[in-house]
């Protein structure tokens, strides 16, 4: 539904005789954001829509037609790889596992295998491979700047078994010790916070509007609305102050890692 919205919209700003630096002037938006709804990889906030309902003489047309938020969990999921890799800042919170951003190899078929229904082989294949692609953002020594607060659970819960929890989480530390991803740990005597209800990914951008995406059990959606996206900031943040410092977080890694390691 993105895409021929945004295949819509693009109609109607060529019958229009606008360039989409034009449309983005007349709608007080950025041109990078008028090509990813256009391409369909975002869908216009309400206020966005009015904007351009204004600046094509639509009426309200854009603004009723805009895709309901009914989309499936693998349409919702592309889009925000997409985004990820455009974004300057990545923010992650993880409740049940490690990030996929994070992931290793091994750790990625783990989780992968046990999927309901069952993947086939192939399935979980293509699966790995693009997770890993995601991976290859943090080969940039500097952006995007990512950042990941990780509750405890994700590090007692053996994933894949000993060897594959100390080789993750070995991995989670080099990349924190390295100043590559700043990580903090949520620990089990913080209690609630305000994130307990599952996975978050915060993604800011230099020229278009920040967006989240939030994932759980056969749902996921993908924000952009300014105050949805404000208020998962906030809760972002909240959960952060409940986090241990970088350097406790990088001492409880090494220890559970560590721990892992004696069990092989």
């Amino acid at each position: 539904m993105g895409s021929m919205y945004g295949e819509w919209l693009r109609a109607q700003r060529e019958a229009a005789g606008l360039t989409q630096q034009e449309l983005a002037d007349a709608a007080i938006m950025t041109r990078s954001h008028i090509a990813h709804i256009e391409a369909g990889r975002r869908v216009p906030s309400k206020e966005d829509a009015r904007r351009l309902d204004g600046a094509l003489n639509t009426g309200n047309v854009l603004s009723s037609f805009l895709p309901k938020d009914d989309g499936l969990v693998a349409d919702r999921f592309a889009a925000a790889r997409a985004l990820e890799q455009q974004a300057t800042l990545i923010r992650e919170f993880a409740l049940s596992f490690i990030p996929g951003i994070l992931q290793t190899e091994a750790y990625a078929r783990a989780v992968m295998g046990a999927a309901f229904p069952p993947w086939s082989e192939a399935e979980c294949d293509k699966a790995v491979v693009t997770r890993l692609e995601r991976a290859r953002v943090l080969q940039d020594p500097t952006t995007p700047v990512v950042w990941a607060v990780l509750d405890e659970a994700v590090l007692r819960r053996p994933i894949g078994g000993p060897g594959v929890m100390a080789h993750q989480i070995a991995h989670i530390v080099g990349l924190a010790e390295s100043g590559r991803v700043r990580v903090h740990v949520v620990p089990f005597s913080t209690g609630a916070h305000p994130l307990l209800q599952g996975m978050l990914s915060l993604m800011s951008f230099e020229d278009q509007p920040p967006a989240a995406y939030v994932e759980g059990l056969s749902t996921a959606t993908l924000h952009d609305a300014p105050a949805v996206v404000e208020r998962l900031q906030n809760a972002y943040a909240l959960a952060l102050g409940d986090a241990l410092s970088r350097k406790e977080s990088i001492a409880l890694l090494r220890a559970a890692a560590k721990d892992y390691g004696n069990h092989d």
